[in-house]
Order: C-alpha cells, then sequence, then structure tokens
C-alpha cells in the first residue's frame, strides 16, 4: 500500500507541473469533454485540437448537434476518420434531447446508456465533469499500470479490463477523480510511451517493477493481431460537362455515411489492360460514348485493419447515362459541401482546380 500512495501523490504531482495546455481541461462542460474525448480516441493530440474548435464551433451544445443534419455532422468530421464515432455523436446528441432534456446525463450509469458512448469515455466525462469516481481505463493507463506492477494480465479482453479497473479504483480513494484520471492518462501519453519510455525523467521509476527487471516494452501484453487485410477500390469520376456522380456509403462497411464516386472493388488490382475493365464502365454508362482522361496509379490508405487501395480513373460522358440515375449529379462547384473520404479528398484537391 506504500507503493500506492507514493505512485498517486507523484502521479498527481508530475500532472500539475506537466500537464499540457489543452482546451477541454479549461472547462467542467460535459458536452466538451464528451467532443474531446471522441475525438481523441483514435487522433493525436496536436491533430484533434482543430476538430475540437471547429466541432464545438459549429456545434456548441448538444441541441444544436442533435438539431443538425448528419451530412453537416460527417463534413465536419471529414478527415478524422472512424466515421462511426461522428454518426454516433449525432445519434448519442439524439438521445440525449430525447431523455434527457438536451442535458447530459451527470452519472457514469446514465452515460454509458448513449449511443456511442463506452467504458472509458464515460468514466472521463462523469470523473472529470461530476467528480464521479470512477476510473477511465484507456491505453496509456494499461500500460503504466501494467508495468508498475510488471503484470502479464493480457489488457484486450474483459478479464483484463476488469482486472485494472480494480487497481485504478484501488487507487482512487483520498483524490480528485478527475485529478487521477487525468494524470494516468497524461503521464502515458507523455513519459511511459510505448517503444520509447522516458525512463530517466520518470518520478516512479523506484517503484516501477517493469523498470526494475528492465521490462519496459514487455508491457501491457496483448494479443497476437492479425495482419492487415487489403481491399482493392476502383473509383470511376464520371464527368459530363463540369458535373461528377455521387453516392452515399449505406451499407454496413467502412465510411459508411460519405460519399464516394462509382467504385468497384475487385479481388486484384484493375488497370485499363484488364479485359473486364470495359465491362465495368459500360454497366454504369450503357451505350453513352465515353473517354478516359486520365487515370492514376494505385494509393494506398491504410485503416486499422485494412488496407485500402484505391485507383481513379477520370472518365468524360458525352450525355447523361440512364444508369447512374441512383446517383447525384452535383456540378464541380459543390462538390465540398459534402462529406467524402479522405482518399477520395486529397485525389481531387491534387487532381482538380476547384476555383473555376
Amino acid at each position: 500500500m506504500h507503493e500506492f500512495t507514493f505512485f498517486k501523490k507523484s502521479i498527481i504531482s508530475w500532472f500539475a507541473q506537466n500537464k499540457r495546455d489543452l482546451p477541454w481541461r479549461d472547462t467542467n462542460n460535459a458536452y466538451y469533454i464528451w467532443i474531446s474525448e471522441i475525438i481523441l480516441q483514435q487522433t493525436r493530440v496536436n491533430q484533434g485540437i482543430n476538430y475540437y474548435y471547429r466541432f464545438i464551433d459549429q456545434f456548441p451544445d448538444v441541441v444544436s448537434l442533435a438539431n443538425a443534419n448528419i451530412d453537416e455532422v460527417m463534413k465536419c468530421w471529414q478527415g478524422l476518420g472512424y466515421y462511426s464515432r461522428a454518426r454516433n455523436l449525432h445519434a448519442g446528441a439524439m438521445q440525449i434531447v430525447n431523455n434527457f432534456g438536451g442535458k447530459m446525463p451527470n452519472s457514469y450509469a446514465e452515460l454509458i446508456k448513449i449511443k456511442g458512448i463506452g467504458r472509458y469515455t464515460a468514466a472521463a466525462i462523469a470523473s472529470i465533469a461530476f467528480a464521479e469516481r470512477v476510473p477511465a481505463i484507456d491505453g496509456n493507463v494499461f500500460r503504466v499500470l501494467s508495468r508498475l506492477f510488471a503484470d502479464s494480465t493480457c489488457i484486450d479482453d474483459d478479464n483484463g479490463y476488469t482486472h485494472f479497473y480494480k487497481i485504478a479504483q484501488s487507487m482512487m480513494v483520498d483524490c480528485s477523480p478527475s485529478d487521477f484520471n487525468q494524470a494516468l492518462m497524461e503521464f502515458g501519453a507523455l513519459v511511459c510511451l510505448p517503444r520509447n519510455p522516458d525512463c530517466a525523467g520518470c518520478p516512479i521509476m523506484s517503484v516501477c517493477m517493469a523498470f526494475q527487471t528492465n521490462q519496459m516494452l514487455s508491457f501491457p501484453v496483448k494479443k497476437q493481431k492479425k495482419a492487415p487485410t487489403s481491399r482493392f477500390f476502383n473509383y470511376f469520376i464520371f464527368q459530363y460537362k463540369q458535373s461528377f456522380f455521387l453516392r452515399k456509403r449505406d451499407n454496413e462497411d467502412i465510411w459508411k455515411g460519405l460519399y464516394e464516386f462509382p467504385m468497384s472493388e475487385t479481388k486484384e488490382l484493375l488497370t485499363v489492360e484488364k479485359k473486364y475493365f470495359e465491362k465495368i464502365i459500360n454497366e454504369y454508362v450503357g451505350d453513352i460514348q465515353w473517354n478516359i482522361k486520365k487515370h492514376s496509379d494505385a494509393v494506398k490508405h491504410q485503416l486499422t485493419h485494412r488496407t485500402v487501395v484505391a485507383t481513379f480513373y477520370h472518365i468524360e460522358l458525352s450525355a447523361l447515362p440512364n444508369e447512374l440515375s441512383e446517383y447525384i449529379c452535383i456540378p464541380k462547384s459543390q462538390f465540398h459541401q459534402y462529406p467524402v473520404p479522405k482518399v477520395i479528398e486529397r485525389y481531387m484537391e491534387k487532381e482538380f482546380d476547384f476555383k473555376d
């Protein structure tokens, strides 16, 4: 227990002196904390700050987010990836408006019921905004605690979560839940790093069992991950005069709710030499005459569990094809109004002049 006390006091003292000046730390507004935590789930802090400001500027409270069109939310989120987070924020806001009168729930037990709010996010909001004594266990916390005790409990299953939750909960007595949770997370983000921990500057190395046994990089213990798979997306930028064709992805797959060009997914890299290339295009445009103006090299876009290999074919059409009636025909000048995957946005910014 002496180690618990020393660790807790040291980590909170370290936090008070070394915490970064981040906008969501200047408030106990539960909505702002919610938005920041969702943004930072798979986003680096230095990238997330601008998105945070942009999001709360456009949607300053729960009601404004709930009343927004989902396309507006997705457009504001564009570039952050993991678009289910944006869809869940919108659904969660509507749930809060309908069930809680537009006010953020003030307890872990109620927060966890909201769409898109998991155990960590509910605990972070409850502890920081409402001082509820509940541990917020994220990857940083797993890493710090597993190294502190040289604990080989596997972190990526429910048993691991429960194990480290109980450890953190036992440490939270007689201290600010907000400070304790934020201190652990910040310490993992700045000192107890995954690959290059700053052990020389660590205030708790005297009680860190991983450091004492020189096993820092052995913790935390995770299940073996599967190698990412590759998917081949072939985008056909059909252009008629100054207009493109877009459709919203509404299937249960990556990028749901975003817009894309007509696309054919193939098992291998498609090229203009492939015998079924013309067949694919003719299925989209029928008997309309078409001309390939340009095609790109394959562009790799890395996601967490897969690699998207995208190829773009810019094709001019002689007329409007009936076969594309399920797509939206939009003027080039309106393209930026639609939320699209980052790989499409980057290609279009590089290849097209949107000023004319």
